[in-house]
C-alpha cells in the first residue's frame, strides 16, 4: 500500500464533501472510495467507483480530508494527471473524471479511450 501526492490524482473538495457524506449515511468510515478501470463501454475503457474496506498489498492510496481514494496500480497509469470531481444537476449526481490520458470521451464522460 502506498500513499501518493496530489499530483497523480487530484479530488476536489465537492468530491471530498460527497465523500464523508456517504460514510456519515453508511455509518462506516473506514469505506474509501475506490476508482478502477474496467474494458467496455461505449469508448472502451470505463471508470468504476465502489466504497470499499479492502486495501490490497499494491493499492495506492490517496488521503485528503480524513477521507481515503483507493487505486491499484493499473488503474493509476490510465489517471495519472487527472481529477476526480462530483458533478450533480438535472441529469442526476455521480463521480466524474478528468482524465488528461483520455484521447476520445463518450458523451455521458463514464468512458474513454486511450
Amino acid at each position: 500500500m502506498n500513499d501518493i501526492s496530489k499530483k497523480h490524482l487530484n479530488i476536489t473538495d465537492k468530491a471530498i464533501k460527497k465523500i464523508q457524506n456517504l460514510l456519515t449515511i453508511k455509518k462506516n468510515y473506514n469505506l474509501k472510495l475506490r476508482i478502477y478501470i474496467n474494458g467496455g463501454g461505449c469508448s472502451g475503457f470505463q471508470y468504476q467507483f465502489i466504497l470499499d474496506e479492502k486495501i490490497n498489498k499494491d493499492d495506492i492510496i490517496i488521503t485528503r480530508s480524513n477521507i481515503s481514494l483507493v487505486i491499484d496500480p493499473i488503474s493509476l497509469q490510465y489517471l495519472n494527471g487527472g481529477k476526480i470531481d462530483y458533478l450533480e444537476n438535472l441529469e442526476g449526481s455521480k463521480f466524474i473524471v478528468f482524465n488528461p490520458n483520455a484521447k476520445n470521451t463518450c458523451g455521458c464522460g463514464s468512458s474513454f479511450s486511450i
